[in-house]
């Protein structure tokens, strides 16, 4: 069983892995959370010490940005997408493997600071100054861990956009795919395009600590706000990474448990891809304190106030979706309920940002902190929750339960509002971000002590999750095919438990919503096939993507400690060796994949002939 994940390039089990790594990185995360929580429950605390404080801060942020919301993602990206088109996998099933050991091991690498030394403590934005000055090897972890891990995120990226260009099935234009397929495709392009400036400002944070280049270091010639520019160049782009793979999701469970088609199918196709593009023309209002004048601030001002009309446009659309249809009000409906006003009021939050006069004033109070909080736990975690309840049957072929998943809902969804609702106004009285106490007698006592009340009512809810995944594992019942009865695209068609071919013979796609036509015309099977049964091709498992990654991950600690030890430069060779051979031996194999013969086919009961 271990063997076979290490494995693996099948992307049903690849998104397993990511389910299971992600959720380990949320819990971890959301621990983090709760420390910064209690340490402010109240004030002149002393639960946790400021240096602490800080490292606590800022990997709680890394983690649940890079290590948790990426990979969840990414999880319902591959249980879903290939089976959406009406793929048999993704077009690159060995990178989807690499990218997947790539980000694990850069995300463990970053924890193991916590054994190592002290984890970093420049806040999760690692702005240069601070970064620069940290002492110890906090820092290092953060550029090296994100390094490694970033480079599996734009592999990942990279193989959703070739997968959705090229192997969508006969029948499937741009404007039949359902709207998960496109919001991936277009995160996966925002991807392509917003982490190699990351990349290249983690490898000048590298070179300035561990070699003294001074690209950073402003008595040198250096520019310490050219950091910022790098890091949100990416940053902005990647709200919209998170954001609209979980548009996506919500999209699909409103039109399924409306019971009808998505309102304005092509407008919400063209305010996502007006959304990635936009997304890359408003990074400086981060930067708004920075002085950039007011001709830029004006730019990136109009720039920020324009990205809410073709977000605002998909809420009506989602509203005028619910307008007349036919609502059951399920676990994943609930959430999709709870995340219309949530992510309205971050996003009213972030328009209020666009005022450069005005974000002058809350810039670096908990009025930000509210603000994020709104649009990524509102929008982003919400998703992952309604839609690991409404996938659970096509991932795992059980369904979790629907009573504890809605007492799940009201725990997480009042703790939520709970915790930062009331930071908008801990902000307007003048609670800075980043504190690790306050004096009392301030008027913050009150709304804080609140706000780590919801904190944990959130964790009660993400504690009866697991326990709800827990005991449906135990039951072992199992889910069939198109539990919800409402199932509109390909993804509902497939036989359960989903044969690793996923499709016998490739669908033909005769409009939108292809499965909710052919249910219409009562085609029993629930899909009319574009090719004969025939002989299937399939790739072989490797364990050559673990190694390569484990290469780089293994050179990462030579090169921390390259510096101070005698064998660090010894362990930075042999970890890029090991890699480099792993990829000579991927090169020079002659690996063909194999076969699946169409009399093995035709015995397979599991699917459809």
């Amino acid at each position: 069983m271990i063997w076979e994940y290490l494995t693996t390039v099948d992307h049903k089990k690849i998104a397993h892995l990511y389910l299971v790594a992600g959720t380990m990185f949320f819990v971890i995360g959301g621990i983090e959370a709760m420390l910064i929580r209690i340490q402010l429950a109240k004030p002149d605390n002393d639960f946790l010490s400021a240096g602490l404080y800080n490292e606590i801060m800022t990997m709680h942020g890394t983690t649940m940005i890079f290590l948790a919301a990426m990979p969840l993602l990414f999880a319902f990206m591959n249980a879903v997408v290939p089976l959406q088109i009406g793929a048999r996998d993704v077009a690159f099933p060995f990178l989807n493997s690499l990218g997947f050991w790539l980000f694990l091991l850069g995300g463990i690498f970053l924890n193991l600071s916590w054994f190592m030394g002290g984890a970093p403590d420049a806040g999760w934005t690692s702005y240069a100054s601070l970064s620069l000055l940290s002492p110890g090897h906090g820092i290092d972890f953060y550029a090296l861990g994100l390094q490694i891990s970033g480079a599996g995120t734009l592999i990942s990226g990279i193989n959703f956009l070739v997968t959705i260009i090229n192997m969508r099935a006969p029948g499937m234009t741009y404007m039949r795919m359902p709207l998960f397929t496109w919001t991936t495709f277009v995160a996966s392009a925002l991807i392509l395009f917003a982490f190699p400036p990351l990349t290249i400002g983690l490898f000048f944070m590298i070179f300035d600590r561990m070699f003294e280049s001074n690209f950073f270091v402003h008595t040198m010639g250096g520019n310490t706000i050219i950091w910022e520019h790098l890091f949100w160049i990416f940053g902005h782009p990647e709200v919209y990474i998170l954001v609209l793979p979980a548009f996506g999701l919500f999209s699909e469970i409103f039109a399924t448990f409306c019971r009808k088609r998505l309102f304005g199918y092509s407008s919400m196709v063209f305010a996502t891809i007006l959304i990635g593009f936009l997304g890359f023309m408003v990074w400086a209002h981060h930067m708004f304190t920075t002085g950039l004048g007011p001709t830029a601030n004006a730019i990136f001002s109009v720039a920020t106030m324009a990205i809410a009309v073709p977000t605002g446009m998909k809420i009506f659309n989602w509203l005028m979706t619910m307008w007349g249809g036919s609502i059951r009000i399920t676990t994943p409906m609930l959430y999709a309920l709870g995340f219309i006003p949530s992510f309205v009021a971050g996003g009213v939050t972030g328009i209020m940002q666009a005022s450069a006069p005005l974000d002058y004033q809350l810039h670096d109070s908990y009025f930000i902190v509210a603000h994020f909080h709104y649009v990524i736990v509102g929008g982003v975690v919400l998703a992952l929750f309604a839609s690991a309840h409404y996938y659970w049957p096509i991932m795992f072929n059980q369904m979790l339960n629907e009573t504890l998943g809605k007492i799940t809902f009201w725990f997480f969804f009042i703790g939520f509002h709970l915790t930062f609702f009331f930071q908008h106004f801990l902000g307007l009285m003048g609670m800075p971000r980043r504190i690790f106490t306050f004096l009392p007698n301030q008027g913050l006592d009150f709304f804080n002590l609140l706000s780590t009340i919801g904190a944990f009512m959130m964790a009660i809810g993400v504690t009866l999750l697991v326990i709800n995944v827990i005991i449906t594992a135990i039951k072992g019942e199992k889910a069939g095919q198109d539990p919800w009865g409402d199932g509109r695209t390909l993804e509902w068609a497939v036989p359960v438990p989903t044969p690793f071919y996923n499709f016998k013979q490739t669908p033909l796609v005769r409009g939108l919503d292809p499965y909710w036509i052919e249910k219409m015309e009562g085609n029993k099977e629930g899909m009319v096939y574009a090719e004969p049964l025939s002989d299937i091709h399939m790739p072989n498992n490797s364990i050559l993507p673990f190694i390569i990654s484990l290469g780089l991950f293994i050179s990462a600690f030579g090169a921390m400690y390259h510096q101070e030890t005698t064998w660090g430069l010894y362990v930075l060779i042999g970890g890029i060796g090991l890699s480099v051979l792993a990829m000579i031996i991927r090169s020079l194999k002659d690996d063909h994949g194999y076969h699946i013969h169409k009399e093995d086919l035709m015995d397979d009961k599991g699917g459809n002939v």
